[in-house]
């Protein structure tokens, strides 16, 4: 399957931009960092003023609701930019980034950001693309919880992580790095029971199978009609 990131663009060199090969660990207004499980990399409230890639590992973005309730936004991995509301205007962050493992991120200033959209014209289209279609699966998630039933929002929410994530083999599709079960129930605003549960039927229909480090379909086709 190829990859169907939303936040690739063809002919843009991303990784060369935000991480240029002969930069070293800070310079001038570009930098990289490791962040290890559990770091954050900003929270509510920080300034607004950097963009981020994700070099390796992966990043959950999310927020606080009444009571200190944690809403995942999304989690997002090698490849993809986070913290691209400073581009549109953002002051202070609104939600958290936090490293799901050991993270190395390259990140780089908004005036920075500015200055190469002048010499990068895709840039431009690249960031439009990444907010427009982040807008989209917000409203998408906000319709599917209005709706549709818990069961279904989790066994569509599997079959866009396959699409998104997975890697053809055979007939089957493998997504590695497979998220917790907890992370799925906040993403589809759904319980963690109601996850296994699910998880565990399909599993049951020999349909897919799971571990923590990785989740199998065997018949995506059939997987999608459970929806």
């Amino acid at each position: 399957m190829e990859s169907q990131n939303l936040w690739y663009l063809e002919n843009v060199d991303v990784l060369g931009i935000f991480c240029p090969k002969k930069m070293g660990h800070h310079e001038g207004d570009h930098f990289t960092k490791t962040y290890k499980k559990g770091e954050y990399i900003y929270v509510p409230d920080d300034k607004s003023n950097l963009i981020f890639f994700i070099n390796s590992g992966r990043v959950k973005i999310g927020s606080y609701g009444k009571g200190g309730k944690e809403v995942t936004k999304a989690i997002l991995q090698d490849g993809e930019v986070f913290g691209e509301l400073s581009m549109i205007g953002q002051q202070k962050r609104q939600d958290f980034a936090e490293a799901l493992e050991e993270v190395n991120v390259c990140g780089i200033s908004v005036e920075q950001m500015k200055a190469l959209f002048k010499d990068h014209n895709k840039l431009n289209l690249f960031f439009l693309k990444i907010i427009g279609s982040r807008v989209l699966e917000m409203e998408n998630r906000l319709e599917s919880l209005v709706f549709k039933d818990s069961r279904t929002r989790v066994v569509e929410f599997l079959v866009d992580l396959v699409k998104k994530r997975g890697e053809r083999v055979g007939y089957e599709h493998v997504v590695r790095r497979f998220i917790t079960h907890q992370d799925i129930a906040n993403l589809t605003a759904t319980s963690r029971q109601t996850v296994t549960t699910v998880l565990n039927e399909l599993k049951s229909k020999n349909l897919l199978t799971f571990n923590r480090k990785r989740l199998l379909v065997r018949d995506l086709e059939a997987l999608q009609a459970e929806a």
